[in-house]
C-alpha cells in the first residue's frame, strides 16, 4: 500500500475514533442530564415540554422522548417513566385518529370561504345571532378519549371525508351527515368540533334552542335562513341540542307550530345532503322524530366510559401533576358510571388539594370523601356508600377487587397510612 494511502487511512481511523469518543461523551452527559432532571423537582417542566412537543409529533421527537423515558427507567424512577409512556401513548392515539389526505377534503367541500368578518344570520325580532362561527385554530388540538371501537369508527368517518374525490371517481357518494348521541358530558360536542378541525374547515355552531321564537312562523324562517347561510359556505354545520326542535311530530303535547318546524327542518336537511357536511348532537335520542334519524347516514353513540378509559381520562386531566397509577385507578373505580365531564370535576378537586397542601402528604380518600359530600349525585350510590363505610371493609375491597388489585402499600399511600397498619386493619376484618 502506498505511503500516502496508509497515512490517509490512519488519519481517517483517528478521526473516526475521535468522533466516536465525542459521541460517547455527549451521550453520557445527555443521559446524565436526563436522569438529573427527572430526579429533581423540575420534572413537571420537562413533562410539559414533552407534551408540547408531542402535540405535533414527528419521528425525531418521539425518538428523543422515548430515549428520555428509557433513561429515567434505568435510573429507577418508574413513576416519571410511566408519565412519559402515557404521553407517548396519547400522541400515538392522536396520530392514529388524524386524517391522511386533508388536501383532498379542502378541494371537494364546496362553497365560499368563511372569514372572521363574515356576518351570521340573525333573528329578525330579537336581532340575536342564530349561529357562531368557530375556526380550526380555536379548537382543542387533542381529541376526547374514547374506547378503541369508537376511535376506529371516528377514524373511518374522517377517512371517508378525506377521500371525497376517490369515492366520487368510483361513482359513490360519501356520508355527509352524522348524528352523535349519548348522555350529557361524554364529549359529543368536543368530538364533533375536533372532527371538523381535522378537515381544516370552519364550524357553523348552532344551538337549536336559540332558533326557537315565540312569534308564529319565525322559527321555521330562522331554520331556513340558517341552512341557506351554511349551504353558501365551505363549512361543517353543527346542530347542537338537536332534540330541542326535532321532537316527535305525533307528540300530543306539541302544537301544530312545532310540527311545521320539524317539517321545515327535514326539508332543509334534505336540501343540504349533496352540499356540505352536517353533524347533529343530542342528549335525548328518544325525543327525535324517526324521520330525523333517517336523515343521518352515520349514527354514532357515545356511551359512558369504561374503567380503562376512565383511567386514561383521569391521567389526561391530572397533568401537569404526576401521581401514582394507583391513585388514577382509584379515581376511575369510584367514578363507575360517570361521564368524562364528571371525572374532570373530581380530578380538579384533587388538583386543588395538591396545590393547597403542597407540603403535606395527600390523602386521596379524604379528597374523594369531600367530593362525594359536595357532589353526591356525581358518584354511583354504592361506591359513595363504600367511601364512608368501615375502613377495613373499604381496604379489603380495594385489595381484592379485580380492577383495582391494590397492594397494601398502595392503599397506605392513598389512605395516608403505612403498609403494616393497612394489613392489620384488613386482618381484623377477616377475623
Amino acid at each position: 500500500m502506498p505511503a500516502a494511502t496508509v497515512q490517509q487511512f490512519h488519519h481517517i481511523v483517528h478521526q473516526t475514533a475521535f468522533t466516536t469518543q465525542q459521541i460517547y461523551v455527549r451521550e453520557h452527559y445527555r443521559n446524565d442530564f436526563a436522569q438529573r432532571c427527572c430526579n429533581l423537582e423540575h420534572f413537571p417542566i420537562i413533562q410539559a415540554l414533552c407534551r408540547a412537543a408531542l402535540s405535533q409529533p414527528t419521528p425525531a421527537i418521539r425518538k428523543q422522548v422515548e430515549r428520555l423515558r428509557d433513561a429515567v427507567a434505568r435510573d429507577g424512577d418508574t413513576k416519571s417513566s410511566g408519565v412519559l409512556s402515557g404521553l407517548l401513548t396519547a400522541a400515538e392515539r392522536t396520530v392514529e385518529l388524524g386524517p391522511s389526505r386533508i388536501a383532498q377534503s379542502r378541494a371537494h367541500v364546496p362553497g365560499e370561504t368563511l372569514t372572521r368578518n363574515t356576518p351570521v344570520p340573525v333573528d329578525r325580532e330579537t336581532a340575536a345571532a342564530l349561529a357562531e362561527i368557530i375556526f380550526p385554530p380555536d379548537v382543542r388540538p387533542q381529541p376526547p378519549i374514547f374506547d378503541e371501537a369508537i376511535e376506529i369508527a371516528v377514524q373511518s368517518i374522517i377517512e371517508e371525508w378525506n377521500n371525497l374525490s376517490i369515492l366520487e371517481e368510483n361513482g359513490m357518494q360519501p356520508s355527509r351527515s352524522c348524528l352523535i348521541y349519548g348522555p350529557p358530558g361524554t364529549g359529543k360536542t368536543r368530538l364533533a368540533m375536533w372532527m371538523a378541525s381535522q378537515l381544516d374547515i370552519p364550524v357553523i355552531l348552532v344551538r337549536i334552542d336559540g332558533l326557537i321564537s315565540s312569534f308564529l312562523g319565525t322559527t321555521a324562517r330562522n331554520i331556513g335562513n340558517l341552512f341557506a347561510f351554511a349551504n353558501k359556505y365551505r363549512c361543517v354545520l353543527l346542530l347542537d341540542e338537536f332534540d330541542a326542535v326535532a321532537k316527535l311530530r305525533d307528540d300530543p303535547q306539541e302544537v301544530g307550530e312545532i310540527k311545521r318546524v320539524v317539517n321545515a327542518l327535514l326539508q332543509n336537511l334534505d336540501s343540504r345532503r349533496d352540499v356540505g357536511i352536517t353533524i347533529g348532537i343530542t342528549n335525548h335520542p328518544k325525543l327525535l322524530d324517526p324521520a330525523v334519524w333517517r336523515r343521518f347516514e352515520v349514527q354514532l353513540e357515545i356511551p359512558r366510559p369504561k374503567f380503562d378509559v376512565r383511567v386514561q381520562i383521569a391521567r389526561n386531566f391530572i397533568a401537569p401533576f404526576k401521581v401514582s397509577e394507583s391513585h388514577l385507578k382509584l379515581i376511575a373505580w369510584f367514578t363507575e358510571g360517570a361521564t368524562g365531564a364528571e371525572i374532570e370535576s373530581i380530578v380538579r378537586t384533587y388538583k386543588r388539594s395538591l396545590i393547597s397542601k403542597a407540603d403535606e402528604p395527600i390523602k386521596l380518600l379524604e379528597t374523594l370523601r369531600r367530593f362525594a359530600t359536595l357532589n353526591s349525585a356525581r358518584l354511583d350510590p354504592s361506591r359513595r356508600e363504600l367511601l364512608f363505610s368501615d375502613a377495613a371493609q373499604l381496604f379489603r375491597i380495594m385489595h381484592q377487587d379485580e380492577q383495582l388489585c391494590l397492594s397494601y402499600e398502595e392503599i397506605g399511600s392513598i389512605a395516608g397510612k403505612d403498609k403494616s397498619t393497612i394489613s392489620r386493619t384488613v386482618g381484623k376484618k377477616a377475623e
